[in-house]
């Protein structure tokens, strides 16, 4: 099944074992695997769920259909008994396939769990809404570009976004960012997340309290505008 192939998240039995071990839903997941955000066990445990998920809706679809040929809107007849012997046949091949894809899904969650319970938590800064908008856009592909004429220094992304070098600056010092120094500025600096940005991506976040306002940091970029009374 291709990766990306448009999938109704059919719920299983592992579900909420999952979440459990990543820390967030189902559907985050599956959009951190489709933005390459995931280390290897996460990335396999993703594929091997998605596969789960495609094998349980097999399943849902013959017994809904064996439960239509068994719901009185057909004539009983020879021709009614072999749909339902027929189905009957792809319902237990779907739930063997189910059962077989659900293994390999235990298979891959099993050290996705463990690691969670072993590991401590990870050392990633709880960043603001900005800084978060901007990693999401680097993640598309990005590059630090100097102006020839006003010598300004900006980072623009694959879809126009464009980052203050000040924030570019404190990304790298809090080691979430690289550039490619081995380029030259005026022909731009390809910049890409470090492992330690896609954790921070992929985290938690902390609950904030009601009604709490979020100081920005120096050089955040957009600004917060405060509001008018």
């Amino acid at each position: 099944m291709p990766r990306n192939a448009p999938v109704k998240k059919a719920l299983t039995q592992l579900d909420h074992r999952i979440e459990a071990a990543v820390g967030h839903s189902i559907d985050r997941l599956w959009q951190h695997r489709d933005r390459d955000l995931l280390d290897e066990p996460h990335t396999h445990l993703v594929d091997a769920h998605r596969s789960l998920v495609q094998a349980e809706t097999n399943v849902t679809f013959y017994r809904s259909q064996l439960n239509s040929l068994s719901s009185g809107e057909y004539p009983v007849d020879g021709s009614l008994f072999e749909r339902i012997d027929r189905t009957l046949g792809l319902l237990e091949d779907a739930a063997r396939t189910r059962d077989q894809r659900q293994a390999q899904a235990i298979t891959a969650l099993e050290p996705v769990e463990a690691a969670a319970r072993d590991k401590a938590p990870r050392d990633v800064p709880d960043l603001p809404a900005p800084d978060i908008a901007a990693l999401l856009a680097i993640t598309q592909g990005a590059k630090l570009h100097q102006n020839l004429l006003t010598q300004q220094l900006y980072v623009v992304t694959a879809s126009g976004t464009r980052i203050p070098y000040s924030q570019l600056q404190r990304l790298e010092e809090d080691r979430l960012v690289v550039r490619d120094t081995s380029h030259p500025v005026t022909a731009g600096q390809p910049v890409t997340l470090t492992d330690t940005g896609r954790a921070a991506l992929i985290a938690p976040r902390s609950p904030k309290a009601p009604g709490a306002v979020p100081v920005p940091r120096p050089g955040t970029w957009p600004a917060v505008t405060p509001a008018r009374r």
